[in-house]
């Protein structure tokens, strides 16, 4: 039979699964659950004020500028890549 774990247990799990910006599987593993677990607790406490509105959008926002630093990040790269090509070619005229 499975770890009986307490409710306070289970809100933060839910609360860290939310507002962490880690990916459920990432959370799950952290915290030594299954990933169906995790979602069982996720979907029963989703209605519930586990996590505030304040830190739901705090990490939606944290979210957001993520991609948006990935993004970023993935147009410099290319653009490094473009440029050091560049220096090669003209070296070879």
């Amino acid at each position: 039979m499975g770890l009986k774990r307490t409710d306070e247990f289970r809100q933060d799990a839910v609360r860290i699964a939310l507002t962490s910006g880690l990916t459920r599987k990432q959370v799950a593993d952290d915290l030594g659950v299954g990933m169906s677990t995790l979602n069982k607790w996720i979907t029963a406490h989703r209605d519930t004020d586990v996590v505030s509105k304040e830190d739901l959008s705090l990490a939606q926002e944290n979210d957001r500028l993520r991609r948006e630093n990935r993004i970023l990040k993935e147009e410099r790269d290319i653009l490094k890549k473009h440029r050091s090509s560049s220096r090669a070619k003209s070296r070879e005229v």
